[in-house]
């Protein structure tokens, strides 16, 4: 072995050294160098040493884009870290849409990587514009790379359930609630969520919280009409089921598009 791949191996070793000790749980059977490539390796270490993480947990929610885990600030406040899968094609051919309508992303390169990190940066910046104006999603931290760090919704270690697997005791507060949060970020984020549904939205103390903003797109995205109107209908379709007395789809869209006052 030459000195370079030997001074290579070394540093290799000490990063999966430092990481593993940071990493209080994985997965049963998995091995750290296989869950991670190194550049997500290196991403994790930089923001350890940042102190954005002390150390991380097991794995919180898994899917085909990304995988969350639970971590700890080094005053010992829960996080939820979310790391993008970075050789998923079929994500990749999943978020183009997204991304080359989106004038803040226009001259990001299309290799996989490249999207991915920008992807990361896109939710990272529409969770941040939903909670400066009042939209109950995560807090973000910080991202890097294919790294995003947010707050944790949930109470000790154990994540808040998704609206689909709980009966609210008040359904009809919680509709009302998402709907105000889709015109504030319409009227004042000038945003659409564009996959807002059952399925990424938590309640946590009787509470609605919106996650899952990486598609979420600008209003100037030629897509964000059709985006609109698909998050009213997936949301009076769902409450309806719970018995709410829903308002119609096209008074719901004037309401938020044309401000209108009566609704």
């Amino acid at each position: 072995m030459s000195p370079k791949k030997i001074k290579d191996f070394r540093k290799d070793t000490e990063l999966y050294s430092y990481i593993g000790k940071k990493f209080v749980k994985l997965e049963e059977g998995e091995v750290l160098e296989e869950v991670f490539d190194k550049p997500t390796l290196m991403t994790l270490y930089r923001l350890m040493n940042k102190g954005v993480i002390e150390h991380l947990f097991g794995v919180v929610k898994s899917g085909k884009e990304a995988k969350i885990y639970r971590g700890i600030t080094p005053n010992g406040e829960e996080l939820a870290v979310k790391i993008y899968l970075t050789v998923s094609a079929e994500f990749r051919r999943g978020m183009l849409p997204y991304i080359e309508g989106d004038i803040r992303f226009s001259h990001v390169k299309r290799d996989t990587r490249s999207l991915i990190y920008a992807w990361a940066v896109k939710e990272f910046r529409n969770l941040k514009k939903a909670w400066e104006i009042g939209v109950r999603v995560p807090k973000p931290y910080a991202v890097e790379n294919n790294v995003l760090v947010m707050e944790f919704i949930g109470k000790e270690g154990i994540p808040a359930p998704l609206l689909k697997d709980v009966e609210p005791s008040n359904p009809q507060k919680i509709y009302r609630k998402l709907l105000d949060y889709i015109k504030t970020l319409y009227r004042d984020g000038e945003l659409v969520h564009g996959d807002l549904s059952e399925y990424n939205i938590m309640v946590l103390d009787d509470e609605p919280v919106i996650f899952d903003m990486s598609q979420a797109v600008l209003l100037s995205h030629p897509m964000a009409d059709q985006l609109l109107k698909r998050d009213i209908l997936n949301l009076n379709r769902f409450f309806k089921k719970l018995g709410v007395k829903t308002k119609p789809e096209n008074e719901i869209y004037g309401w938020i598009v044309e401000n209108e006052s009566k609704f």
